[in-house]
């Protein structure tokens, strides 16, 4: 229960379909269930639900879970989570949701944020809400995706799409990176932080799921990058030239280029303004340094180069970033 005078947690409610992967059903509930005020008072409360009533449901290992809540619990939602299934039959084989999902997601009310993990999306295709939108799957469904729902503008290199209201998320562990997105995007990258923290994860992968299909194993004699990226995080304030992070690993501006691209999934200059946002992020929530300060410190150089990068990526300002976030308790209801 909330306490007088704060805003309840907000309510996600995950949808458990036969044939879910049990992995996939606990990471909303590890994620944002983890996730806390400065008090150290839930921010989000996670439920599961049925399109049954209360009762088993069968998953692709060899036990069931028994699920306290039926699809009527999606009316209460903030957001609902559709984790991935390997029996969603005509959802998958031809895009039409079965009467008994139909009649479950009549629940879910306008405006409620729509979230998927994995092939969760082909859920979330059928019923309509992806209709004109950009979205992910899991890669090796990528392209049977885009076949099935042609008017969903597909990207099958990403980790996760964030649309606004309705996101999506590839394979499996994807799920882990944009559930902790959505923690950062609610409550800022303090809290988002502390979360991946606990849960021994990256707060932030870099590249995309391009990078994890099949493809010749590297030589084992080959090097890494590993080093190079320690080293420009230790500098982030400084210029960091590409031939700079080439010489750490004693490679070709070329050779590490292409390196690089293999390990992490983006070019060097693209991880670098990635981190350079991450440290500016941290340094708005964190401190009262002023905004030409947190551009230096980050390695922009100018406030206005910052507020391009932030306007890019976040859709905010440093400066509006700072006044919703600086207080620790963000947007997220």
């Amino acid at each position: 229960m909330a306490t007088p005078g704060t805003p309840p947690p907000h309510r996600v409610v995950v949808l458990a379909l036969d044939g879910l992967l049990p992995f996939e059903l606990g990471i909303p509930q590890r994620i944002f269930g983890k996730a806390r005020d400065t008090g150290g008072r839930p921010l989000y409360e996670v439920l599961t639900c049925s399109v049954r009533p209360p009762g088993p449901v069968e998953t692709d290992a060899d036990f069931s879970v028994m699920v306290p809540n039926g699809p009527e619990a999606l009316a209460g939602a903030d957001t609902v989570v559709v984790p991935a299934s390997y029996e969603l039959g005509p959802v998958h084989e031809k895009g039409v949701l079965t009467p008994e999902l139909a009649a479950a997601l009549t629940h879910v009310r306008p405006g409620t944020r729509l979230v998927s993990i994995c092939t969760g999306s082909y859920v979330l295709a059928a019923a309509g809400y992806l209709d004109g939108r950009p979205a992910t799957t899991h890669w090796m469904h990528a392209e049977h995706f885009q076949r099935l729902f042609p008017r969903i503008e597909v990207d099958a290199d990403v980790l996760f799409v964030d649309d606004g209201d309705v996101l999506t998320s590839a394979g499996v562990a994807a799920g882990i990176d944009l559930c902790l997105h959505l923690v950062r995007r609610d409550h800022g990258a303090a809290v988002a932080n502390e979360v991946a923290r606990r849960t021994v994860v990256p707060p932030h992968r870099d590249g995309g799921q391009a990078q994890y299909i099949r493809r010749p194993v590297p030589e084992a004699r080959s090097s890494g990058t590993t080093a190079a990226r320690a080293w420009a995080l230790g500098r982030l304030h400084e210029p960091i030239q590409l031939r700079d992070m080439a010489e750490q690993e004693s490679m070709s501006v070329r050779t590490f280029t292409r390196r690089f691209r293999e390990e992490v999934g983006v070019s060097p200059g693209q991880w670098l303004t990635q981190q350079r946002v991450e440290h500016a992020r941290h340094l708005l929530e964190s401190s009262d340094l002023p905004v030409d300060h947190v551009a230096r410190d980050a390695g922009f150089g100018t406030a206005q180069s910052m507020r391009q990068h932030l306007q890019a990526t976040l859709g905010v300002t440093p400066t509006a970033y700072r006044r919703t976030f600086r207080s620790g308790t963000g947007t997220g209801g």
